[in-house]
């Protein structure tokens, strides 16, 4: 094949704190179908306490960046100014790429005219895929990452795994570095916004392990409702808003409660009792994030 239908690709790997995931990481990105000699990964470091050089130390083509401003988004910048390739593809240090990935994320981005953004396939996995502890259940099917219904009803597809053209960055500008949780869907929405085409890559498959902890998954939820908050003030909503949208998030989650007992992938009384109790925790851990960040003047946290 030509350079021109396999063009030089710049894999951005944005990581805090995470060296056994991301050695997992790199492992399958060695193993990718696409040639070797046309992509590269470049890792940048988000000011982590862990040595993230001892991570990357032995796998070919990989780059090693730093960007001590914490923030996925301003990691992920940083990744797009030192990137050779015409073709950007963004994942996370915990996901997992299938070996035919950068393969067929590539073939989608130049399948048709004028496309902006591929989102790809992910695929959360428990530990114990025939019996997931309750946190993994609820983020199985509560929060995982349908690419497709984000594209056909909110127009973004999220970084874990994400293909576009540098030309496309340079269009539409960068990833908003104030925000710590929902700069994909902000920069997503931008592409869409500038006539761009996105398309969704099923066979562009990452694997990304649920959160098996209620630490682990309690820092998801505040990272996410600080994001949420963040686009809401950024989006300059006056004080008289801002309560308003906090009054109408304490409303009960009747209908998400009712939808969760029908869901056929709950497996009997037991796991449906499991996954209302996570639910449940979780929205107190979310009210309570969302009033230190209204009313105690307080700053999002990073993930």
């Amino acid at each position: 094949m030509s350079t021109r239908s396999q063009p030089f690709v710049s894999i951005i790997i944005p990581v805090y704190n995470d060296n056994a995931h991301l050695r997992l990481c790199l492992q399958a990105l060695a193993q990718q179908t696409y040639p070797a000699e046309r992509y590269e990964i470049i890792v940048v470091d988000n000011n982590s306490e862990e040595d993230v050089a001892a991570a990357t130390a032995g796998f070919e083509r990989v780059r090693l960046a730093s960007e001590p401003r914490p923030g996925s988004y301003i990691a992920r910048n940083r990744g797009v100014e030192l990137a050779l390739g015409e073709v950007i593809a963004f994942t996370d240090a915990d996901c997992i790429p299938q070996p035919g990935w950068l393969e067929h994320g590539v073939a989608a981005l130049l399948s048709e005219p004028n496309v902006g953004l591929v989102a790809g396939h992910v695929e959360l996995f428990a530990q114990n895929r025939d019996r997931p502890n309750p946190y993994e259940l609820y983020e199985t099917i509560a929060l995982a990452f349908p690419q497709d219904q984000f594209l056909a009803n909110d127009h973004f597809g999220v970084t874990a795994n994400l293909f576009t053209f540098k030309h496309v960055l340079a269009a539409v500008g960068p990833f908003d570095e104030t925000l710590k949780s929902g700069g994909d869907k902000q920069w997503g929405q931008r592409v869409y916004a500038a006539g761009y085409r996105q398309l969704y890559g099923r066979e562009a498959q990452v694997n990304h392990p649920a959160r098996n902890t209620w630490a682990d998954l309690r820092k998801r939820s505040v990272r996410i409702m600080g994001g949420r908050y963040d686009m809401l003030t950024a989006a300059q909503q006056s004080k008289s808003a801002l309560l308003r949208d906090f009054i109408l998030f304490l409303k009960p989650p009747f209908r998400f409660f009712w939808r969760t007992w029908q869901d056929g992938r709950l497996r009997g009384p037991g796991q449906k009792w499991q996954f209302t109790v996570v639910m449940l925790r979780l929205r107190w851990v979310a009210i309570q994030e969302r009033f230190r960040l209204q009313f105690s003047s307080g700053v999002s946290e990073r993930s």
